[in-house]
Formats: structure tokens, C-alpha cells, sequence
């Protein structure tokens, strides 16, 4: 069983990128999303981040609430 917390840090670590608070604060600041952009298709991820983002969001996982609010973060 998986014992993972899926929070913003935790996705954060998963794609590889710094989870500190202020890192976390600073990506969302930097990076938009225009409106028919997939969260997935922005061009600042890895093709592994891609991947990872697109699978877990398509399958429903456990990660799918936390890169839901991703996606709201990075289109304000």
C-alpha cells in the first residue's frame, strides 16, 4: 500500500523540481499556462515530467487531486 502524501511538495519531488516552499511559490510565479494548453503539453517539462503528469492525471491516481491544483496555479 502506498503511504505517499500527495501535496504540492511531494508532486513537486516526483517531477524532480526543488519542494521547498519558496521554490514551489517561485515556479508557480514564473510559469503560466495559456487557456487550450494541457497542463501536460507546457513546454517547460521533461518529457519524463510530461509523461508523469499525463498518466497519473489520465488514470485517475492518487497524484490526480494534486496535479489538478497544479493546473489551477499555473493558469491565475
Amino acid at each position: 500500500m502506498d503511504m505517499t502524501t500527495h501535496d504540492m511538495a511531494t508532486l513537486f519531488a516526483q517531477l524532480g523540481l526543488d519542494n521547498s516552499p519558496s521554490s514551489i511559490e517561485a515556479f508557480i510565479a514564473s510559469h503560466k499556462l495559456a487557456a487550450q494548453l494541457s497542463l501536460a503539453e507546457a513546454s517547460f517539462w521533461t518529457n519524463a515530467q510530461a509523461s508523469f503528469l499525463r498518466e497519473n492525471w489520465k488514470q485517475d491516481a492518487d497524484w490526480c487531486e494534486v496535479i489538478d491544483q497544479l493546473n489551477v496555479l499555473l493558469r491565475h
